[in-house]
């Protein structure tokens, strides 16, 4: 299997893993719900939130990171007592198959993604950006304000000529998306 296709599953393999043809995919992403689910049992002791869990690289290489956040925000402090206790959990529990990693537990940032739907509803009046799965007048990436969220549709007032390409500018106005077809989005921070 070529690496583009192991990329594409692997992706697949975050929604739904038993729609995976390679016993690995399947296996990486049963280590990922596994992970996810230690990692939210851990935060919801400790009145955090998880946004976020990603196992990258491969070999000695390899970086599991978890994204944790509250609605005050998080502190250093926060991310250093989380790290103690999730890693304690995760070296008793021996949840990450394969050896040695690096434990990095971090706030989303300014630029947070928005991953879920209480995301969206959580931050609405914030400027975002996004892209969409399928092309909206010519153009599949926007940038705006996030005026509404509700029944799984999107009302962003976007921003003049704020779009990714010069060929693709986008135009002022209000603009309605459908959840399903968001790709990616995050928070544009604001000064």
């Amino acid at each position: 299997m070529d690496r583009e296709t192991v990329r594409r599953l692997s992706r697949r393999a975050l929604f739904d893993p038993r729609s995976m043809p390679d016993e690995s995919i399947r296996s990486m992403a049963f280590t990922l719900d596994r992970l996810r689910e230690i990692a939210e049992r851990v935060a919801s002791s400790s009145g955090l939130e998880v946004v976020e869990v990603e196992l990258l690289g491969g070999g000695k290489a390899r970086r599991l990171r978890v994204f944790i956040d509250k609605p005050e925000g998080v502190t250093h402090e926060d991310c250093a007592a989380y790290s103690r206790e999730f890693g304690t959990i995760l070296d008793v529990e021996d949840a990450v198959p394969g050896g040695s990693y690096v434990l990095e537990i971090s706030s989303p940032g300014l630029d947070r993604k928005l991953l879920k739907q209480a995301d969206f509803e959580r931050f609405m009046g914030s400027r975002v950006k996004f892209s969409t799965r399928e092309a909206i007048d010519g153009n599949r990436h926007f940038q705006g304000r996030l005026v509404q969220f509700d029944g799984g549709e999107l009302t962003v007032e976007l921003e003049a000529g704020s779009g990714k390409k010069k060929e693709q500018q986008q135009a002022s106005g209000t603009l309605k998306v459908a959840y399903s077809n968001v790709e990616k989005a995050q928070l544009v921070p604001e000064f």
